[in-house]
Protein backbone atom coordinates (compact mmCIF):
# COMPACT_ATOMS: atom_id res chain seq x y z
CA UNK A 1 0.00 0.00 0.00
CA UNK A 2 2.50 2.71 0.41
CA UNK A 3 4.61 2.11 -2.15
CA UNK A 4 0.92 2.25 -4.25
CA UNK A 5 0.62 6.01 -3.38
CA UNK A 6 4.96 6.44 -3.72
CA UNK A 7 5.47 7.14 -0.10
CA UNK A 8 9.12 6.46 0.86
CA UNK A 9 10.88 7.10 3.98
CA UNK A 10 12.24 10.55 2.84
CA UNK A 11 8.57 11.30 2.75
CA UNK A 12 7.83 9.93 6.05
CA UNK A 13 10.29 12.06 7.54
CA UNK A 14 9.62 15.37 5.47
CA UNK A 15 5.79 14.30 7.01
CA UNK A 16 7.37 14.15 10.83
CA UNK A 17 8.49 17.32 10.02
CA UNK A 18 5.89 19.17 8.60
CA UNK A 19 3.35 17.85 11.21
CA UNK A 20 5.60 19.65 13.73
CA UNK A 21 6.02 22.53 11.89
CA UNK A 22 1.97 22.32 11.18
CA UNK A 23 2.15 22.31 15.08
CA UNK A 24 3.71 25.02 15.44
CA UNK A 25 1.64 27.25 13.11
CA UNK A 26 -1.47 26.60 14.87
CA UNK A 27 0.32 27.65 18.12
CA UNK A 28 1.14 31.13 16.32
CA UNK A 29 -2.39 31.64 15.52
CA UNK A 30 -3.60 30.99 18.84
CA UNK A 31 -0.68 32.80 20.93
CA UNK A 32 -1.64 36.26 18.54
CA UNK A 33 -5.37 35.84 17.39
CA UNK A 34 -5.84 36.81 21.17
CA UNK A 35 -4.95 39.87 20.95
CA UNK A 36 -6.31 40.16 17.79
CA UNK A 37 -9.59 38.62 19.18
CA UNK A 38 -9.38 41.00 22.09
CA UNK A 39 -9.60 44.28 20.17
CA UNK A 40 -11.95 43.26 18.24
CA UNK A 41 -14.27 42.81 21.02
CA UNK A 42 -13.21 46.28 22.03
CA UNK A 43 -13.96 47.83 18.77
CA UNK A 44 -10.62 49.02 18.00
CA UNK A 45 -8.39 47.80 15.54
CA UNK A 46 -6.01 45.08 16.04
CA UNK A 47 -2.24 45.83 15.20
CA UNK A 48 -1.25 45.00 12.12
CA UNK A 49 1.92 42.92 13.63
CA UNK A 50 -0.76 41.00 15.01
CA UNK A 51 -2.73 40.25 11.85
CA UNK A 52 1.14 39.66 9.91
CA UNK A 53 1.68 36.91 12.88
CA UNK A 54 -1.61 35.23 12.23
CA UNK A 55 -1.25 34.83 8.22
CA UNK A 56 2.23 33.95 8.86
CA UNK A 57 1.16 31.05 11.28
CA UNK A 58 -2.37 30.38 8.60
CA UNK A 59 0.22 30.35 5.58
CA UNK A 60 2.56 27.75 7.48
CA UNK A 61 -0.17 25.36 8.71
CA UNK A 62 -1.96 25.60 5.76
CA UNK A 63 1.03 24.84 3.43
CA UNK A 64 2.05 21.85 6.36
CA UNK A 65 -1.55 20.22 5.14
CA UNK A 66 -1.03 20.21 1.51
CA UNK A 67 2.64 19.28 1.84
CA UNK A 68 1.24 15.81 3.53
CA UNK A 69 -0.59 14.74 0.63
CA UNK A 70 1.95 12.65 -0.80
CA UNK A 71 1.66 13.59 -4.69
CA UNK A 72 1.65 17.29 -3.83
CA UNK A 73 5.22 16.84 -2.37
CA UNK A 74 6.64 14.89 -5.08
CA UNK A 75 4.92 16.85 -7.56
CA UNK A 76 6.32 20.42 -6.42
CA UNK A 77 9.78 20.45 -7.40
CA UNK A 78 11.86 23.46 -7.01
CA UNK A 79 8.72 25.22 -6.40
CA UNK A 80 8.63 23.60 -2.50
CA UNK A 81 12.10 24.67 -1.57
CA UNK A 82 11.30 28.45 -2.50
CA UNK A 83 8.12 28.52 -0.89
CA UNK A 84 10.12 26.91 2.42
CA UNK A 85 12.24 29.48 1.82
CA UNK A 86 9.43 32.14 1.64
CA UNK A 87 7.98 30.92 4.88
CA UNK A 88 11.60 30.83 6.54
CA UNK A 89 11.86 34.40 5.69
CA UNK A 90 8.68 35.26 6.79
CA UNK A 91 9.10 33.55 9.93
CA UNK A 92 12.42 35.08 11.07
CA UNK A 93 10.75 38.15 10.23
CA UNK A 94 7.98 37.95 12.62
CA UNK A 95 10.39 36.90 15.30
CA UNK A 96 12.53 39.60 14.74
CA UNK A 97 9.55 41.84 15.16
CA UNK A 98 8.07 40.20 17.96
CA UNK A 99 11.49 39.92 19.62
CA UNK A 100 12.33 43.66 19.48
CA UNK A 101 9.22 44.31 21.39
CA UNK A 102 8.93 41.77 23.78
CA UNK A 103 12.42 39.84 24.51
CA UNK A 104 13.61 42.53 26.57
CA UNK A 105 10.08 43.12 28.48
CA UNK A 106 10.25 42.24 32.22
CA UNK A 107 6.75 40.81 32.66
CA UNK A 108 6.19 41.10 36.36
CA UNK A 109 3.24 38.80 36.36
CA UNK A 110 1.59 40.01 33.46
CA UNK A 111 0.02 37.10 31.50
CA UNK A 112 -0.52 38.71 28.58
CA UNK A 113 3.87 39.91 27.96
CA UNK A 114 4.46 36.44 29.22
CA UNK A 115 2.74 34.76 26.83
CA UNK A 116 4.41 36.94 24.27
CA UNK A 117 8.09 36.32 25.32
CA UNK A 118 6.75 32.40 24.86
CA UNK A 119 5.15 33.30 21.49
CA UNK A 120 8.77 35.16 20.29
CA UNK A 121 10.47 31.24 21.16
CA UNK A 122 8.03 29.25 19.15
CA UNK A 123 8.11 32.03 16.48
CA UNK A 124 12.33 31.12 16.47
CA UNK A 125 11.19 27.44 16.36
CA UNK A 126 8.67 27.64 13.69
CA UNK A 127 11.81 29.77 11.63
CA UNK A 128 14.32 27.47 12.07
CA UNK A 129 12.69 24.15 11.28
CA UNK A 130 11.15 26.32 8.13
CA UNK A 131 14.70 26.65 7.12
CA UNK A 132 15.65 23.23 7.26
CA UNK A 133 12.90 21.88 5.64
CA UNK A 134 13.74 24.41 2.92
CA UNK A 135 17.51 23.01 2.67
CA UNK A 136 16.21 19.26 2.90
CA UNK A 137 13.73 19.80 0.14
CA UNK A 138 16.04 21.71 -2.07
CA UNK A 139 18.69 18.42 -1.20
CA UNK A 140 15.68 16.09 -1.83
CA UNK A 141 14.84 17.95 -5.36
CA UNK A 142 18.60 18.09 -6.44
CA UNK A 143 18.77 14.29 -5.55
CA UNK A 144 15.32 12.94 -7.50
CA UNK A 145 14.91 15.70 -10.24
CA UNK A 146 14.63 13.72 -13.32
CA UNK A 147 18.16 14.38 -15.33
CA UNK A 148 19.43 13.15 -19.01
CA UNK A 149 22.30 12.03 -20.38
CA UNK A 150 24.79 14.46 -21.60
CA UNK A 151 25.12 13.67 -25.09
CA UNK A 152 21.93 11.89 -26.32
CA UNK A 153 19.23 12.62 -24.01
CA UNK A 154 17.37 9.62 -24.02
CA UNK A 155 19.11 7.84 -20.67
CA UNK A 156 18.05 8.94 -17.47
CA UNK A 157 20.53 9.55 -14.99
Amino acid sequence: MLSRLNITKGYLGFAAVYFLIFVLGLSIIGLYATDVQRARESNSHPGSKWVFAVVVGSLSSVTCLAYLVPFVFHALGIVAPIWNLVLFILNITLFGVFAKLYLHEDARGNGAVTRMKNAIWVDLTSALLWLLVALASAGYWWKHRDVRSRFTGRAHV
